[in-house]
């Protein structure tokens, strides 16, 4: 081998270059590795990593209460009732035990035979991660009668562990404060974040109490569900009118592990399907659920055949067709969990697989067997289901074009971009000819293209695909966004990056809106989950100054931005000693010569809307997330659904907080 070495290299590079990162450096270097971002989201996992080692001690059967407090100085707060953290000198540290799980990555009670057969962290990094992530945090430990307290800055002790005295309480409280040098964005937690956390695995977790607090605001509550997953699955089907009110469940322990399933099916045409693995969500399933789906799959088919509901000469029922108005949870519960992936979205362990099967085989079986009715009504669904979607195909294989991303095929009313850089183009999705047509003149051709829509388009909250794909708007934008549908939806062929919903700012321009996000909702999720889908904000005021060549427009997107600019302007001419007169109207007083209120996109002429709705530089969008998937679908199912009492009571209970200078009559 030659020992010449190429232009520009060092001699120089030898131990003293490279760095040894000590302690928990390596979480401050790098904290997205541990808990995914430093935004919103790597803040409030904070909280779940130090509650999940409290609900552990739930599962372990030494705990039966949770508090989490949001304090006023920006803290948080987790106490429980369970055993406590060891505080006896750790043999390989020479600290104290409690010290040692809050100062050493991978030190904890998951490892090994000792604290938990059972629990939710996979890596037991929890805590110490907290630790070096808050600029201060404060441990205290209620064990033999005694109080033990620590305190840490940046993760590092300030102290050795201390006795503060006595107490006849046991358990462990951490209270942390998230420190601003790594979390830039913002270090201010949100209540309805730790609500739903806490009632998720309170759920899952039955006989244990969780109580959350706000001291910001003074809010509470209190969760407890002795149904445990029974209850979640009567939550998620609340709105929806159900096939029986009796809730399939089972609970077994095979080997040294646990299945836990609760079903109940309703008349939508939607799946709702939680799988938990020592109730950490899995979102992307695992072999807990492919064992699930397989035994369901064949138990119903089984029986259906058996008691003559399907005939000889009739194919099976796919997964398509059973999974129709499904709504189940799965929780496993097993010693050593291999979750996919540092954020645990998939469990891999495949004897998981076997266990679900055989327990979901056999108990479903008997229900099925000794609840004729309820199984006749679930086979008759599942049988509708089959039906629609041999039709469905024979639609969609009439109006699906392929190749999309070539150009084949296109709707004729598609003004399309040149560009096909998918990252780069957008669809704008237009409420009416006029506007369309001033989008159309105005746009950015290259990356913009524009679907004019005509009216309002059909509901698809309770429309199968056979009947959503009778509506020529809906197929007109399936075509245009090239991920197909049904079975055939495809996210990769997506040829917009950004889809933007661009209507008035009126009550019909938000019906609209809602009824293409309640379109995207059900038949394309992923879209939404991905970030392409926006809002479009168009101003709601122009207020002009000169005339002719001089012409100038302010534009203003709300009447809080509106009062705010001309008390600006109005304080600012007093400031510049111009005489004020008090009898004109406000946009005069501020210099102004007129003020237009654009009451539809149409009033606009390209320029316009170019400068204001659609140029990168100047406009608003709103990106649309689904950052509770539970809450989304309840929403949909009450202002969407067909039931009408649903509808009637949320806006009732929602008119005294809206301003009716705000609507358009």
């Amino acid at each position: 081998m030659s020992e010449n070495k190429k232009s520009g290299g060092s001699d120089n590079y030898d131990s003293s270059e490279i760095r040894v990162l000590e302690g928990l450096e390596p979480v401050r270097l790098r904290p997205g590795m541990y808990i995914g971002s430093t935004g919103y989201d790597g803040l409030h996992h904070l909280i779940k990593e130090i509650a999940d080692n409290s609900i552990d001690e739930a599962i372990a059967g030494e705990a039966n209460r949770v508090d989490i407090t949001i304090l006023n100085d920006g803290g948080v707060k987790v106490e429980d009732n369970g055993r406590g953290i060891p505080v006896d000198i750790h043999p390989k540290t020479g600290k104290s035990t409690l010290e040692t799980v809050l100062t050493v990555l991978h030190a904890g009670g998951k490892f090994g035979d000792g604290g938990y057969k059972v629990s939710s962290g996979l890596h037991g990094v929890g805590s110490s991660v907290v630790n070096a992530l808050s600029k201060h945090m404060v441990a205290e430990v209620y064990r033999d009668g005694r109080i033990h307290h620590i305190e840490f800055d940046t993760g590092k002790p300030e102290s050795e562990l201390q006795i503060l005295g006595n107490t006849t309480k046991r358990g462990t409280a951490i209270t942390f404060y998230p420190d601003p040098e790594i979390f830039k964005e913002t270090v201010t937690f949100d209540y309805s974040w730790v609500s739903s956390y806490a009632r998720h695995q309170a759920y899952l977790t039955k006989g244990i109490l969780i109580a959350v607090s706000d001291e910001r605001t003074g809010k509470s509550e209190t969760f407890y569900f002795e149904g445990g997953i029974k209850s979640y699955v009567k939550r998620l089907n609340n709105g929806k009118e159900v096939l029986s009110d009796d809730i399939f469940y089972v609970e077994k322990k095979i080997e040294d592990s646990e299945v836990e399933i609760a079903v109940q099916y309703n008349d939508s045409f939607a799946e709702i399907m939680k799988p938990f693995a020592n109730n950490v969500l899995t979102p992307d399933g695992g072999m807990h659920v492919v064992g699930f789906r397989t035994a369901l799959n064949r138990t119903i088919n089984d029986y259906a055949r058996k008691s003559g509901l399907l005939k000889e000469k009739e194919d099976n029922l796919t997964g398509d067709d059973i999974k129709e108005g499904l709504t189940a949870v799965i929780l496993v519960k097993l010693p050593d969990p291999q979750f996919e992936g540092q954020t645990k979205n998939k469990l891999g362990n495949p004897e998981v697989r076997g266990y679900v099967d055989k327990v979901m085989s056999e108990y479903f079986g008997y229900y099925l067997e000794e609840n004729p009715a309820i199984a006749k009504k679930i086979v008759s669904k599942a049988t509708l289901a089959a039906r629609a979607r041999k039709a469905a195909r024979a639609a969609r294989d009439n109006v699906i074009r392929k190749g999309a991303f070539e150009g084949l095929n296109l709707p004729s009313k598609l003004a399309d971009c040149s560009s096909r850089h998918a990252e780069d183009c957008e669809l704008f999705i237009v409420e009416g000819n006029s506007a369309a047509g001033s989008a159309k003149e105005g746009r950015d051709s290259k990356i913009q293209a524009i679907l004019p829509l005509r009216g309002k388009v059909l509901n698809t909250e309770r429309a199968r695909l056979d009947k959503m794909l009778a509506n020529a708007e809906l197929v007109s934008l399936i075509k245009g966004l090239g991920v197909g549908i049904g079975e055939q939806f495809n996210i990769e062929g997506l040829r917009y990056h950004k889809i933007v919903f661009m209507t008035d700012a009126d009550v019909d321009g938000s019906h609209i809106s809602t009824l293409l996000l309640t379109f995207f909702f059900r038949y394309m999720p992923e879209v939404i989950k991905q970030g392409h889908v926006y809002l479009a904000k168009p101003p709601l005021f122009g207020l002009i100054k000169g005339t002719g060549a001089t012409r100038k427009i302010d534009y203003i997107y709300d009447e809080e931005a509106l009062e705010k600019t001309l008390t600006e302007k109005i304080a600012e001419r007093k400031a510049n000693g111009v005489k004020i007169d008090e009898e004109a109207e406000r946009f005069k007083q501020a210099g102004y010569t007129a003020q237009q209120r654009f009451k539809g996109l149409g009033e606009m002429d390209a320029a316009q809307l170019w400068e204001t709705t659609m140029n990168p530089e100047n406009r608003i969008l709103v990106r649309v997330n689904i950052e509770d998937a539970e809450k989304a679908d309840a929403i949909f199912t009450k202002l969407m659904g067909d039931q009408a009492d649903l509808r009637k009571n949320f806006i009732q209970s929602r008119a005294a907080s809206v301003d009716l200078n705000d609507l358009d009559f």
